[in-house]
């Protein structure tokens, strides 16, 4: 199952009713087969601005961030759960990238560019797409550049 990130910012109530809304939310994951790998709370804040969410205009939020796991054609479904519950002031979704694996070494990060391997290959190629797009003038007049353009 691929990694997301669910921020979402969590209309400004007392902590018995804001507990009750994240077990809510991730009584929602879960019953979807999702796993939460870790919640993170970044805190009671203003917002930057006002922000009118299901008829009522909010000014302070709790922001919480939810690492979860779970399948690509749950997170449409949780999306829209989100959307239409009251104490969700906004919610996002995003896909964590798998870490790539580059081979990165101090050595050659110091060579200068003209040493280094990648480099090389871009001259290589940047010479040989060169020589591919020159444009030789032929309009049926025997001459091999325009007469009329200098």
């Amino acid at each position: 199952m691929p990694s997301y990130e669910m921020a979402m910012i969590i209309r400004a109530m007392p902590k018995v009713e804001l507990k009750n809304a994240l077990m809510r939310i991730s009584n929602g994951i879960f019953d979807r087969g999702g796993i939460i790998r870790k919640i993170e709370n970044l805190g009671y804040r203003p917002l930057p601005y006002k922000t009118s969410a299901h008829g009522l205009v909010h000014k302070e939020a709790n922001f919480f961030v939810f690492k979860i796991d779970t399948a690509t054609t749950v997170v449409s479904d949780l999306k829209e759960e989100y959307s239409r519950d009251v104490d969700v002031v906004r919610q996002r979704v995003f896909k964590v990238n798998e870490d790539s694996d580059h081979a990165c070494t101090l050595e050659t990060e110091l060579l200068p560019p003209a040493y280094r391997e990648e480099v090389q290959k871009m001259i290589k190629m940047g010479k040989s797409q060169v020589n591919r797009f020159r444009y030789k003038f032929s309009y049926n007049s025997g001459l091999d550049y325009y007469p009329f353009q200098k």
